[in-house]
């Protein structure tokens, strides 16, 4: 099932450590900012499943829904 977004996510940029799976996993939804820190840039572009992919694969868990 690809279900489409109806929740946020967000990212802790303070615990981001910057190893970039996130946006590895999810492209559309994760960017790296000009720190070298992990953004929620615009969800509804990715599923659900992909986006708790690269909450489960963060090696801070750093990533949570809101």
């Amino acid at each position: 099932m690809n279900t489409k977004n109806i929740k946020k996510v967000k990212v802790n940029e303070r615990a981001c450590i910057g190893c970039t799976l996130c946006t590895q996993i999810a492209p559309e939804t994760f960017e790296m900012n000009v720190n070298g820190k992990s953004i929620a840039k615009n969800p509804s572009k990715d599923s659900n499943e992909k986006i708790q992919e690269a909450i489960n694969n963060c090696p801070v868990s750093c990533i949570h829904w809101e």
